[in-house]
C-alpha cells in the first residue's frame, strides 16, 4: 500500500523520466502483469492489468473491476493507488481520478499516465489482495476484564511480509493506533497455521454496499520469526503466481 514516504519529493526511488515510465508500463502490459488497484486508503481493492499505454492521450487503460458497485467507487475516488511486483521490484504509483472507457468492446478504466512512480527492489513491501474464493482468517485472542479469553475471528483483505489488512465485521477490536495484540493465529487456508503478534497501524470504519458497517485495520507483524516470515512469503509468491496464471487464462 502506498504511504506518505512514497509521495515525498525527495524519495530516492522515485522515477520521473517520462520515457522510462512509459517503457516500464509497456513492458508490464506486454507481460500481462497484474496490479493491485486500491481506493479508500486500501480498504477497497481489486486486481487489474494494463490493456494499453496511450501516450497521445496521456491515458493508461486498465481492466475494470468485476463489480459494478466497486467500479462506481473507483470512478468517484479522488485518490487511487496502484501496486505491483514486477521482476521482484515493487512498483507503485497513484492517480487523482479514473474515467470509464471501452477497450476492444468491453468496459475498461482510464487513468492518466503517472508523472512519476516508485521503483523499490524490496519484496517485503509488496502487498497482495486476498481472494474471496480463498478466504484467509486471523484469530485474535483478546483477554476481557474478567480474565476470560475471547477469540475474535477476522478476515484478511490483503497481506504482505510486513503485515496484514483485516476486517472485524463485529466491530469488537480496539482500533487505537499502536494497540498490540499478542496472541494471534494466522490461518493461510491451504498453508500452515502461524502464531503471530500484531500492532495496529491503521484503522477505518467502512460501510459496505449492504449498508452494514465494519472495521478495517492495517496491522504490522511484531517480532515475527524467520520460519513464520518464510511461510508468509511462500504464500504470497504462490498467490501471485495463481493470479498471474488466471489472468493469462491458464486457470
Amino acid at each position: 500500500m502506498l504511504n506518505d514516504d512514497d509521495h515525498s519529493d525527495d524519495n530516492p526511488f522515485r522515477v520521473s523520466s517520462r520515457r522510462e515510465i512509459v517503457s516500464l508500463l509497456n513492458s508490464m502490459m506486454d507481460r500481462n502483469q497484474l496490479l493491485s488497484l486500491m481506493i479508500k486508503g486500501g480498504s477497497e481493492s481489486v486486481i487489474t492489468s494494463i490493456l494499453e499505454v496511450d501516450e497521445d492521450n496521456n491515458a493508461l487503460i486498465m481492466d475494470s473491476a468485476p463489480s459494478a458497485v466497486l467500479n462506481e467507487h473507483i470512478l468517484e475516488s479522488t485518490k487511487i493507488a496502484f501496486e505491483a511486483l514486477y521482476n521482484s521490484i515493487r512498483i507503485t504509483f497513484a492517480a487523482d481520478r479514473a474515467d470509464s472507457t471501452e477497450y476492444d468492446g468491453r468496459a475498461a478504466l482510464s487513468v492518466p499516465i503517472p508523472a512519476s512512480l516508485i521503483r523499490l527492489q524490496r519484496r517485503e513491501y509488496f502487498r497482495i489482495a486476498t481472494q474471496m474464493a480463498k478466504p484467509i482468517k486471523c484469530t485474535i485472542n483478546v483477554t476481557r476484564e474478567d480474565g476470560v479469553v475471547m477469540p475474535i475471528v477476522t478476515m484478511l483483505y490483503n497481506i504482505s511480509a510486513g503485515g496484514i489488512g483485516l476486517t472485524d465485521d463485529k466491530c469488537i477490536l480496539d482500533g487505537s493506533l499502536g494497540t498490540i495484540y499478542e496472541n494471534c493465529i494466522l490461518d493461510l487456508s491451504d498453508g500452515p497455521v502461524i502464531p503471530i503478534k500484531l500492532a495496529v497501524r491503521g484503522f477505518k470504519e467502512v460501510k459496505l454496499t449492504t449498508g452494514k458497517t465494519v472495521n478495517r485495520y492495517g496491522c504490522e507483524f511484531v517480532d515475527i520469526g524467520r520460519g513464520a516470515l518464510g511461510a508468509i512469503q511462500r504464500f504470497i509468491t504462490k498467490a501471485e503466481r495463481e493470479q498471474n496464471a488466471k489472468a493469462a487464462g491458464m486457470l
